[in-house]
């Protein structure tokens, strides 16, 4: 499996399993895609963050706290460093 592939797969699973809604059907396709292309523009994770609050905000018109976002924007920033230094 391509590299590539196997981390933003990884990406999902995070994200996934975040679960800031407690929705338990995975109904954030469009979030998850939306915040794995911000995890490839952005390397700051406070802006990540940011930018992850936001886009969660607009789907479903809540706030998610901005330390919850921090939390995951960092972990996701960490697969990412691990895939680009493997290469």
């Amino acid at each position: 499996m391509r590299k590539e592939v196997q981390t933003n797969l990884q990406f999902v699973d995070v994200l996934n399993q975040w679960d800031p809604f407690q929705l338990e059907s995975g109904d954030y396709d469009t979030e998850i895609a939306d915040t794995i292309q911000a995890v490839y523009e952005l390397d700051d994770p406070y802006r990540l963050a940011e930018r992850i609050q936001a886009i969660y905000e607009f789907s479903f018109e809540k706030l998610i706290p901005i330390d919850e976002c921090r939390k995951v924007a960092a972990e996701l920033l960490v697969i990412k460093e691990n895939q680009s230094c493997s290469l």
